[in-house]
């Protein structure tokens, strides 16, 4: 399956509704296609073997699951959690920044025409971004707001009268974040995709958290610079027979004192339905092994138990969901290699979960069913506000920005006292599944 990031155009595919913060709405009918863009510095996907995470003697496991899942856009937003919302708006065809004779290069020209896809300006000043175009944070800021705008436009195309709000946010330390909302739509009860690129100094709190994990960073005076940056998404559907879906991606890079640069990157994605469906589940999971297979055969198994493991709602004794993928510490082999393997995982978002809607938002549904999915949501929240560490990390964070921590929960959910599925039934199905989970693709 050739996978490819979509580039959102700036003609028909969107026009702008002004008011409140910024909104765009679909001017396009369910599934149309967009043309084919590649992130800079890439020329697809090619073969490498050897991924890895560092070890805990480098670098603790908390940075990668705790911080960098906060500071990086992981489930939970928490990377938003420090900033102050601003309108966003659309980067205009004929931006202001052409005043600049140094435009007239074609590298500035591609830059800027990119920008016109985005769902808003870059978090970045495109200036700074021409000065270093093979950098890595420039590849994956670009390459996270691509991401972000292939989603909601697919998302929108599906919804038919989905209505996006654009907020742009800055944290006062050092960069900002761009947060895609969609509520109440015809096929969507809540849709969140939200980016982030931040950098500044690690607190006190995050070294000694690190130092508690093993890793002792040679700070200046008590600070550690970092960058950190990703783009994050939860799709709660409103039918009950269409799965929810989550996925992340993210980078994260620090410098000690001595000038030293650690690097890493993290993700995943995984899949949360509310009812059995055995060609979705086989689906889902092969376009991501798949793309998990460009870059080595034995990154889809490993990556799909730890899915497995994260997910686990120990109290219940269940996952979250039917899992997918999850990584983090991912610095081996190279730099390059790795950011090409994040690269497909985040052209699959599309592929992997975008036909399973289209295939049920319009199936019929009991109102038995739909309350089974509103117990279910609850399980959802129980486990992102209970166990993901992103998210626990920005709602202990002074001054967080508590909207965009939370836009991962559904609008609605339910809870019921000692309830339990009768035997042999559809909801029993999906019980075992989640207590026990299954390799989908052999």
């Amino acid at each position: 399956m050739a996978l490819h990031l979509g580039r959102t155009g700036a003609g028909p595919w969107w026009r702008a509704a002004r008011g409140g913060c910024g909104r765009l709405r679909a001017g396009s009918p369910r599934g149309a296609a967009g043309p084919v863009c590649r992130a800079p510095g890439t020329h697809g996907a090619g073969q490498s073997r050897g991924l890895g995470h560092g070890p805990t003697a480098r670098r603790g496991p908390w940075l990668g699951t705790g911080l960098a899942a906060a500071l990086g856009g992981v489930a939970g937003l928490a990377a938003a959690a420090f900033g102050h919302v601003q309108r966003a708006e659309m980067v205009p065809k004929s931006s202001g920044a052409r005043s600049s004779s140094s435009l007239e290069k074609p590298e500035e020209d591609e830059l800027a025409r990119r920008c016109r896809g985005f769902m808003a300006a870059p978090v970045t000043d495109p200036r700074e971004l021409r000065r270093r175009p093979g950098d890595m944070k420039t590849k994956m800021e670009l390459l996270i707001l691509e991401t972000q705008a292939q989603v909601c436009q697919a998302l929108a195309q599906v919804d038919g009268v989905a209505s996006f709000s654009v907020d742009r946010w800055e944290r006062k330390e050092g960069g900002g974040g761009i947060s895609c909302m969609l509520q109440d739509g015809n096929v969507f009860e809540k849709a969140g995709v939200s980016i982030s690129v931040i950098h500044g100094s690690l607190s006190e709190e995050a070294a000694k958290q690190m130092r508690n994990r093993g890793r002792v960073m040679k700070s200046n005076d008590g600070k550690l610079p970092f960058t950190a940056m990703g783009v994050s998404s939860v799709i709660h559907p409103k039918n009950p027979h269409a799965p929810s879906f989550h996925f992340n991606y993210r980078y994260f890079e620090v410098e000690e004192a001595d000038g030293n640069k650690y690097w890493w990157f993290g993700g995943g994605c995984d899949l949360t339905p509310t009812y059995l469906n055995q060609e979705d589940a086989v689906h889902f999971h092969r376009t991501i092994k798949e793309a998990c297979d460009q870059h080595g055969p034995d990154l889809y198994p490993k990556f799909k138990k730890w899915c497995d493991d994260y997910f686990l709602i120990a109290h219940r004794g269940e996952r979250r969901g039917i899992g997918g993928i999850f990584f983090d510490d991912l610095d081996s082999p190279s730099k390059e290699e790795v950011f090409r393997f994040v690269q497909s995982c985040a052209q699959a978002v599309v592929p992997s979960y975008i036909p399973l809607v289209k295939k049920h938002c319009d199936d019929s549904f009991t109102p038995q069913e739909k309350q089974w999915q509103q117990l279910r949501r609850g399980r959802y929240v129980e486990f992102n506000l209970v166990y993901d560490r992103g998210t626990k990390f920005g709602l202990f964070t002074p001054g967080s920005r508590i909207e965009s921590i939370l836009m991962s929960l559904p609008l609605t959910a339910r809870w019921e006292y000692m309830h339990s599925p009768s035997e042999n039934s559809k909801e029993a199905e999906i019980l075992e599944v989640l207590r026990h989970p299954r390799d989908w693709v052999h």
